[in-house]
């Protein structure tokens, strides 16, 4: 029988300055939020990346960061703004090369509206993957050369497995799924998705990163783990048949709640 998963946490640099004991204690899989915005990456970030490399002396775990994704949708019609949103990409690569990371979470682009109108249009659905294809290839090139995985997480998705035909269509190991549990009970409470297990089940051998946030199936309240209505054991039940390959990563609004969150965990007996 295998141990319980190691939980990881997302979080800025600011709260890893606090946390910074918790995470290097048993080398917990960790990703940073400070590179996300185009101030940022069109900025001087490498005291940043300095500061990153301090606190994390020592550091083993598997170090991954959230990409830039603010008005960033991968199919964007327009190819001008395409470009930027290749550019923001590979970005977000050259702060992983810096960092040592080896993961990037980007998201879909799939919307709610898609799900009802994809197929009211003749090939919308081959026009989508063409055009995140025309987005993300750099990106996908850049990554395999750096042995960083992106992945690719549920947003507005109601379909469970759109977004992971899109990632086998790159045919990379450099391409794969995350699956955020708040967004996918967000999908299901308001939009009548299916339940969170079931993205996680859909996502199988893709999967390779979870955000773990709690919600109420009406809002993305990024709550703290026992806050909202999530089913925690069909989650992990779900999870569990990868044996450790999905970064199991909390991802809270209020980073108070990462540890009180972990403990609630462990209490029920699904992580540590």
């Amino acid at each position: 029988m295998t141990s319980l998963p190691l939980l990881g946490a997302a979080m800025p640099l600011d709260t890893l300055d606090t946390l910074r004991d918790w995470v290097l204690a048993d080398q917990r899989d960790l990703e940073l939020q400070d590179f996300t915005t185009a101030e940022v990456l069109s900025g001087d970030w490498q005291p940043l990346v300095a500061r990153a490399r301090a606190l994390l002396d020592g550091y083993e775990g598997r170090l991954g960061i959230h990409g830039p994704f603010w008005g960033l949708s991968l199919a964007n019609l327009d190819f001008e703004i395409r470009a930027i949103v290749t550019k923001r990409l590979l970005q977000g690569l050259e702060v992983c090369e810096a960092l040592g990371a080896t993961q990037m979470v980007i998201h879909s682009p799939y919307t709610t509206w898609d799900y009802n109108n994809l197929d009211n249009y003749a090939d919308a659905r081959d026009r989508v993957v063409a055009l995140v294809h025309e987005t993300l290839a750099p990106a996908v090139t850049r990554a395999e050369d750096l042995g960083v995985t992106l992945v690719i997480e549920n947003i507005e998705d109601k379909d469970t497995d759109a977004r992971c035909l899109l990632a086998d269509s790159f045919s990379s190991d450099a391409v794969a799924v995350s699956v955020d549990t708040g967004h996918a009970h967000y999908a299901h409470g308001t939009h009548g998705a299916a339940p969170v297990d079931y993205y996680i089940r859909r996502a199988g051998e893709r999967l390779r990163h979870v955000h773990l946030q709690d919600a109420d199936g009406y809002a993305d309240r990024h709550w703290g783990i026992g806050l909202g209505t999530i089913n925690w054991a069909s989650v992990f039940d779900a999870v569990a048949p990868l044996d450790g390959r999905a970064r199991l990563i909390l991802e809270l609004r209020d980073k108070a709640q990462i540890l009180p969150s972990a403990q609630r965990l462990a209490a029920m007996g699904l992580a540590r």
